[in-house]
């Protein structure tokens, strides 16, 4: 499973992006089912997102299927997952 994120916005408007690739790790399953959950607690497609102004919006993708959302309203399960894909992503 392949798993990207964008992060936009906040104070400086940097972005930052990372991509990570769950073949072969020995975590794969537990970070397959975690993006899963993210995916799932998205709201529907192309529903407008708002944040806060200087917030983080985000870009999930996961094999093909794309999500938008932006702080404060992340889930558990996007926040989890942003943090360990932007951390171990390259």
């Amino acid at each position: 499973m392949r798993i990207a994120i964008t992060r936009t916005g906040g104070f400086a408007g940097i972005e930052r992006r990372a991509e990570l690739d769950t073949t072969g790790r020995p975590d794969a399953t537990h970070v397959q089912a975690l993006a899963h959950r993210a995916l799932a607690s998205a709201a529907e497609e192309g529903t407008a997102v708002t944040g806060v102004p200087d917030g983080f919006r985000y870009e999930i993708s996961v094999d093909g299927r794309t999500i938008h959302c932006a702080d404060p309203h992340l889930t558990h399960e996007q926040r989890e997952l942003i943090r360990f894909v932007l951390k171990e992503g390259a």
